[in-house]
């Protein structure tokens, strides 16, 4: 399911105004690299395709975090 999340990502990658790139992937977590400016639209928008990028029976939960590095 990743992966597939990982695909749907590059695609608004490649639409979107925002400066925001995945930058790695650690096991069922993606870390991005988001200018300031775009932090709280990037996070809004990365946590709905998450969570929205299946249609499965139970609820997926995404959380995200910010940090400095």
């Amino acid at each position: 399911m990743i992966k597939y999340i990982m695909t749907i990502m590059l695609d608004w990658f490649a639409n979107t105004d925002l400066d925001v790139k995945m930058i790695m992937q650690v096991h069922d977590e993606l870390i991005f690299e988001v200018a300031e400016k775009d932090i709280d639209a990037a996070k809004k928008k990365i946590v709905n395709i998450m969570q929205n990028s299946s249609k499965i029976d139970v609820p997926l939960l995404v959380e995200a975090r910010v940090g400095d590095s």
